[in-house]
């Protein structure tokens, strides 16, 4: 057997995850993504096949406030953000979909952020 690479290693991590975690228009399903500059996070009702909210350091309004957009202080600001954009649409609880990265750094940094101000998951 090959060795797989990180990045096959990741997608397949995310399929396994994605077979058991399923987001419903009561429980829509967060979804994190991260490139080495950026981190995007969104809500989806995957029932719909639609996006509720979203947020990312890609937003002008988080852009701003942070100095670098590929780390945890970052990632912090950008789980402030989904969580306040979740709860004024009336969403309280998700599903948290990790996308295969492991729960630490700057995954870990969002997940917080987002459960302090108020989102449960």
């Amino acid at each position: 057997m090959s060795k797989l690479s990180k990045r096959e290693a990741r997608s397949r991590r995310h399929k396994r995850i994605r077979n058991k975690v399923q987001g419903t228009p009561s429980r829509p399903r967060l979804n994190i993504s991260r490139s080495l500059q950026h981190i995007y996070a969104q809500v989806i009702d995957d029932f719909a096949g639609e996006t509720l909210v979203s947020a990312s350091t890609v937003d002008k309004e988080i852009s701003e406030k942070v100095e670098n957009s590929g780390n945890i202080e970052a990632a912090k600001i950008v789980g402030e953000y989904i969580a306040k954009r979740a709860l004024d649409k009336g969403i309280e609880t998700v599903v948290f979909d990790r996308g295969g990265y492991d729960y630490h750094g700057r995954i870990k940094a969002l997940a917080e952020a987002a459960r302090d101000n108020g989102l449960k998951f």
